[in-house]
């Protein structure tokens, strides 16, 4: 049976997939329908944290299977409260909102400094920044906070209240805030899906500063960044900064959908009963999972993740046919001299899977990956990129 052809006569054309098929895996490696083995380099985008099939993580959701599946969030949870402590703890957060998703994470974070504001500033108040070229969702909401006009053709009218400012431009920053009655300044540390750009550290900390002088929230998207994938357990700690609000999802829960919002001091009490929820918010396996990943993300494997970044920084910067790389630790963009969607298919035909973010090969490989895979997966890039440069 063709599961290509059933895809494509009743899946909704949303997505342009390439001709493959994945049908099993373990770790870093997976197979497709006709066997064929491949270095994973995308992990579902992020999400796969120790790669496929990882039997502490398939333990860990099992024994919960065995318990309850789900339960309304009229009650309370084991896995939801443990998870959500462990979070805080870890963080410096005080309060947690669990939701499905990257895009709902975003939502709540928005709501919630739109209350604030509203509470404290004044319901004028209302206006976000976000920096040009991010991305924070797919909803209308979290569409319109993307600050990229690809992204907004055919769906308007957008919501209103966002506004665009410049990456490492604080002129620009102040410039809106100068001109306008702002809730919250809203920025991924690392652009992931704007060409995996990690952003200056005296932008984000005078950012921060901009922030304190006017009374703004700041809210850190760590839906890609998040969970370990920065070589921190959240790339806001790589920056040295406290955040009011910060959203992740992706890989937190190892392959479930599981979304987070944590609220830190000034907004730790601000959503109230009745003002927000979600059905499947802190469902109990996915949070058991998230508990599992949690435990093993510590300093030992952050560290490894550390390893590992600076080897492919060291490997691929400067070779033939690579003009940069960017990103911070195995979250990392590729420039390459030759046409990066024919250097993709070069490298899915030998082996390996990277995927694209813009003009850029983006490799987002599992966070425990072996080092002869990912050196095997590096020289094959290096190799590629320059057989095909222009």
């Amino acid at each position: 049976m063709s599961f290509k052809n059933i895809d494509k006569e009743y899946v909704a054309n949303t997505y342009g997939r390439f001709d493959l098929e994945i049908v099993s895996g373990k770790g870093s490696l997976v197979y497709d329908i006709n066997g064929k083995e491949y270095i994973d380099l995308a992990t579902g985008i992020a999400v796969n944290t120790f790669g496929v099939s990882d039997n502490e993580w398939i333990n860990a959701v099992t024994e919960q299977l065995g318990k309850v599946q789900h339960t309304s969030n009229l009650y309370y949870s084991e896995p939801c409260a443990i998870l959500a402590k462990m979070l805080c703890e870890r963080t410096g957060a005080k309060k947690v909102f669990f939701s499905n998703s990257g895009a709902e994470a975003n939502e709540c974070a928005i709501k919630t400094a739109r209350l604030w504001a509203s509470e404290n500033k004044g319901e004028e108040y209302f206006n976000i920044i976000t920096l040009k070229n991010s991305f924070h969702g797919r909803t209308i909401t979290t569409l319109s906070a993307t600050g990229q006009d690809v992204f907004h053709k055919y769906f308007n009218p957008l919501t209103d209240g966002f506004l665009y400012a410049e990456a490492n431009n604080i002129d620009s920053v102040r410039e809106l805030v100068g001109n306008n009655k702002c809730a919250a300044i809203m920025m991924e540390l690392v652009q992931g899906e704007g060409g995996v750009m990690a952003l200056n550290r005296d932008f984000v900390e005078d950012v921060c500063e901009v922030a304190k002088e006017n009374n703004i929230l700041v809210v850190i998207d760590e839906v890609q960044t998040g969970n370990g994938r920065t070589g921190e357990l959240y790339a806001f700690q790589s920056y040295g900064i406290t955040p009011d609000i910060v959203s992740t999802a992706k890989g937190l829960a190892g392959g479930l959908p599981l979304g987070a919002t944590l609220f830190f001091d000034k907004t730790e009490f601000t959503l109230k009963a009745g003002l927000h929820g979600s059905t499947f918010g802190g469902n109990p396996i996915a949070c058991a999972g998230a508990i599992n990943i949690l435990n093993r993300l510590d300093s030992q494997m952050l560290d490894s993740v550390k390893a590992k970044s600076k080897y492919i920084f060291d490997e691929l910067s400067g070779s033939e046919g690579i003009k940069s790389v960017s990103g911070l630790g195995l979250m990392i963009g590729i420039e390459t001299e030759g046409d990066v969607s024919e250097i993709l298919a070069k490298c899915m035909e030998k082996g390996i899977l990277p995927i694209k973010a813009k003009s850029k090969l983006r490799l987002l490989p599992a966070l425990n990956i072996p080092m002869e895979l990912l050196e095997k997966a590096i020289n094959i890039i290096k190799e590629t990129a320059k057989e095909n440069k222009q």
